[in-house]
């Protein structure tokens, strides 16, 4: 299996089945601002200036992997280093709740408020088209959710795996995790997901649910120079 791809996610994302969504340089593709604020590196040639250009019309953005080249009209606004954690197996979990696939406009509203207030900066606009979205609601509000972002042709990347602050520990998440989990095997993708380093909590419930850690990827937010 091409686990390589796996270092560059959003690389081979965009080569391959997000192509539609790539904004393309010699040697390094990113998202349209309006869908994800992720981009990659495929080789050194240029990027400096390249992404300088891509910084021009667009407010942050992060590029995932080694630390990138940059010229003096970008700067770096911090590095996340996430677990990238993949899946080797549906998991075997009973749900209680009734999950709803996302997909109106009032729907995508509401996803949005709810990563944006518990996950601010990394769903956008158009984020949704990305992948399939999934909620669970509780007296009319939705109060739970998780889907699908990055997408290779074998492996799709779990994301906005959310709950409202209200909600949490009461098992919501790990529904979600195995619904959207097991959706991406029957499509014969393997799953996968990207979390925070330091965590801890999430990342002992995804091992509980069968992730293991494959490496470590560092995310680098950065910025155009404002003069």
């Amino acid at each position: 299996m091409d686990t390589f791809k796996l270092d560059n996610p959003a690389w081979y994302s965009l080569d391959e089945a997000h192509e539609e969504f790539a904004v393309n340089y010699d040697g390094l593709k990113f998202y349209q601002p309006a869908y994800c604020p992720f981009g990659g590196v495929f080789n050194d040639k240029s990027v400096a200036l390249n992404i300088a250009d891509y910084a021009s019309f667009t407010d942050y953005f992060f590029l995932i992997g080694d630390e990138p080249k940059i010229d003096q009209n970008v700067k770096i606004d911090g590095e996340l280093v996430c677990n990238q954690m993949i899946l080797e197996k549906p998991i075997d979990l009973e749900s209680n709740e009734y999950i709803v696939e996302l997909q109106t406009y009032e729907q995508r509203v509401q996803l949005s408020t709810l990563v944006n207030l518990v996950q601010p900066g990394y769903f956008k606009e158009k984020t949704a088209d990305l992948g399939t979205y999934y909620g669970i609601y509780k007296d009319k509000n939705l109060i739970a959710v998780a889907g699908e972002r990055m997408k290779m042709n074998n492996y799709t990347e779990l994301s906005a795996i959310v709950t409202h602050p209200d909600y949490t520990g009461k098992g919501y998440a790990k529904q979600l995790i195995s619904h959207v989990s097991n959706k991406i095997f029957n499509r014969s993708k393997i799953p996968y997901l990207h979390v925070a380093s330091d965590n801890a909590n999430a990342i002992r419930l995804y091992q509980k649910l069968g992730f293991v850690s494959r490496r470590k990827l560092s995310f680098w937010k950065m910025s155009r120079v404002l003069r």
